[in-house]
Formats: C-alpha cells, structure tokens, sequence
C-alpha cells in the first residue's frame, strides 16, 4: 500500500510541475530592438573537433530575451548541442507579448500558441523570433550556455555553420524570415553573456 501512495505522490508532483504555469515576464519595455546580425565577409576556413566537420555560412552576432530553454541528452545532436534557445527581439522581447503566448520546445522545435488573437501578427512573432540550436565552442561557454534560464537577456556571437559528419549533416538557417523545417539557426558559439532584462 506505501509503494502505491508513493508512486501516487510522485505522478501527481510530476503533474503539477508539467502543467504548471510559468512564471510571467515581469519587465517594461522593449530590452531588445535589434535583429540578430550576420555577414558572410572573410569567413575562416572550415575545422574539425572529434571527427565533425564545421563549416563557417556567415558570422553571427545576436541580443535575445530567452523565450524558452530545453535541454536534450538523447537525440543525434545532443552531443554536439546539449542546448536550444528560442530567443526574441523587438516586440517578442516584450513582456506583455511574451505573457500573451504559449511558448514550449519539443524534438527540437519552438512552437507557441495564444488563446484568442496573436498579440501581434504572426508574421512578426516568425521574424522576431527564433530556435537557436548552440554548439558551444569550448568548455568556458558550454557552462555559460547551461547556466542561461527563461526570461534572461543573452547575448552571443559566432557562425552559423553546416556541421557534416558520415552519413548525417546539420546546416543552418541563414534567414530570420523562415519558420517551420530547417528554419533554426545551427550557431558554434564563441562567446555568451547574459543578464537579467
């Protein structure tokens, strides 16, 4: 009978934390206004670390609000990119936007919902927004990247590269104005701050 009562408060905290709410953004303003930044100008030649092939598409440079963090152990790349940020700019850094909406990650995908009306149109939430998928360069920024939470300001530069190893590749977005499959950004990250909005 303890075994069962156990095993009975154990799935009910674990439906209480699945379906709790999080908490709201709290801050005023608009903390970012710009989009990220790329150029394709002297790029270095592609590298290579444990038997992967990185090869450099275009600089990168981004200022988000963290919209959501997930963690991944299992799937192919988590080795590569243990972490995935969806991060908002312009209005999606908004705290009142960001409450209006439903915003998860599963299997590598951000998605986001909202009840009645998007609070803005969804054409701007797609181009002010993204899925990042970061591979962190060295181990100083792998502890940088899992030490980002929900809500934080970050701020992050490297490539957006097309990670190739046998029989499998990973290649990057190159566009803010994508959404759907293949629309994430692939970034090899150099260096990441982040601090509250």
């Amino acid at each position: 009978m303890k075994k069962w009562l156990f095993l009975g408060l154990i799935a009910a905290a674990a439906w209480w934390l699945w379906l709790s709410p999080e908490p709201p953004a709290e801050w005023a303003g608009r903390p970012v206004s710009e989009p990220p930044r790329q150029t394709v100008s002297e790029l270095p030649k592609p590298w290579t670390r444990d038997g992967v092939k990185f090869e450099p598409l275009a600089r990168f440079a981004v200022r988000g609000v963290v919209l959501s963090r997930e963690r991944y152990h299992f799937d192919p790349e988590a080795g590569l990119a243990p972490v995935d940020l969806a991060l908002g700019w312009g209005r999606m850094s908004e705290a009142a936007v960001i409450n209006a909406l439903k915003i998860s990650q599963d299997h590598r995908w951000y998605e986001y919902v909202w009840r009645k009306a998007p609070p803005i149109p969804e054409e701007e939430i797609a181009r002010s927004s993204a899925n990042m998928h970061l591979i962190p360069a060295d181990p100083t920024v792998c502890a940088a990247v899992f030490a980002v939470r929900r809500h934080e300001l970050v701020q992050f530069e490297g490539y957006l590269v097309q990670v190739t190893r046998p029989g499998w590749h990973w290649r990057s977005s190159l566009s803010r104005e994508d959404s759907g499959g293949h629309s994430c950004e692939v970034v090899w990250v150099e260096h990441l701050e982040r601090r509250n909005p």
